[in-house]
């Protein structure tokens, strides 16, 4: 997924995946997934995903600072 935000272009196909983490399992309506990148410019950036019932009812990327997402690789 390719998504430009202020200007900045976040590519899931041209950045480092840091991690992936899924909760539930495949086809569940709340199940969803988180995935960190980090771009060639050392912007970092969550992909996220999950079903209709999920904090992520729809396919998106979201910015992250470098502090939040050290953060999020701690409490994962």
């Amino acid at each position: 997924m390719k998504k430009i935000i202020s200007k900045r272009e976040y590519d899931t196909e041209k950045s480092e995946l840091i991690k992936k983490c899924a909760y539930g399992t495949f086809g569940d309506p709340a199940g969803y997934e988180e995935t960190l990148y980090k771009t060639e410019k050392g912007y970092y950036f969550l992909y996220v995903n999950g079903g209709e019932e999920s904090p992520y009812t729809k396919e998106d990327i979201k910015c992250v600072s470098a502090k939040k997402a050290e953060e999020w690789l701690a409490n994962k």
